[in-house]
């Protein structure tokens, strides 16, 4: 499908996105002139894609007109519609083909996130909801060998497959990897570290979050240790994040429950004369450094 849109407003673009909704699986292309594209920008058109569950594809130039290609993604296609076992993030799910960490968006905040807690002066590092591993990695390239050695990881998860896939694709001789249920740790003798890790787990439906979350500062944090909290405000479909988090009686973004959380946390912190800091965008990030330390 191609339509012309050209010399018409950002208002009547979106009018024209809202009254015509694509079916799931098919291509759109929208005609452009460049003057159109001088004065949006193709970031407001990848903005617009998002919006209307569609993945925006390579444009391409003809004559005078700048044609943008749109597709429309299967919302069904996503690991927030499967069940509830272990095994929904496990490596054959939808959610294992997801790689948080090749995206800027994400990438960029959780660096910035890991230098404000000082990672290099970390020396016993908790992550909760490890999956794969991918956020051992970024630390890792982070450091120096010898800073990444001195260092010890500890990885828990309760998919199987996802801590057997960790051991082998992160196989370290300072790392463990633990496949078990977070509203359980009292049942091992995990020890405290001085950063605790937990990105897009602690909000999870089997996971009782202000329980848990205080229960970690209690008893696994280190005094003068570091907390790096990652809230999702997006949504994973065909493997595209999709910016913004969603109510389950919402049909549209919605974030009370995801700024309620963090402003739990954050008051929390804060009277424990901890410096609290948020930030980020498809995934916002609380961090936390004692203050004085």
């Amino acid at each position: 499908m191609k339509i012309d849109l050209k010399a018409k407003s950002s208002s009547e673009i979106l009018k024209w996105f809202e009254n015509n909704p694509i079916k799931e699986g098919d291509t759109l292309e929208i005609e452009l002139s460049n003057t159109d594209i001088d004065r949006i920008g193709y970031k407001a058109f990848v903005d617009l894609a998002q919006l209307f569950f569609m993945r925006m594809l390579t444009p391409y130039v003809k004559d005078d007109t700048v044609v943008l290609k749109f597709y429309r993604l299967h919302q069904e296609s996503s690991f927030h519609k499967s069940g509830q076992s272990s095994e929904k993030y496990g490596t054959m799910s939808e959610f294992f083909k997801i790689d948080k960490t090749a995206q800027f968006g994400f990438l960029y905040y959780y660096r910035q996130a890991l230098r404000f807690a000082d990672i290099k002066e970390k020396k016993r590092i908790l992550n909760l909801g490890i999956n794969k591993a991918d956020e051992f990695f970024v630390i890792k390239e982070m450091l120096q060998e010898d800073e990444f050695k001195a260092k010890k990881f500890v990885g828990i998860d309760h998919s199987s497959s996802a801590i057997a896939y960790a051991k082998e694709s992160f196989a370290h001789p300072n790392t463990e990897f633990i496949c078990h249920d977070i509203n359980k740790l009292d049942e091992l003798e995990l020890g405290r570290f001085d950063l605790i890790i937990s990105i897009g787990t602690l909000q999870s439906s089997s996971i009782e979050f202000k329980p848990v979350f205080m229960k970690l500062y209690q008893e696994y944090l280190e005094k003068g240790g570091s907390i790096i909290l990652g809230f999702p405000n997006c949504r994973w479909i065909e493997s595209e994040m999709i910016y913004g988090a969603k109510a389950p009686n919402y049909s549209f973004n919605e974030m009370s429950l995801v700024l309620k959380d963090i402003h739990f946390c954050k008051k929390y912190l804060q009277q424990k004369k901890y410096r609290v800091i948020v930030t980020g965008k498809d995934y916002l990030f609380l961090t936390a450094k004692k203050i004085g330390i």
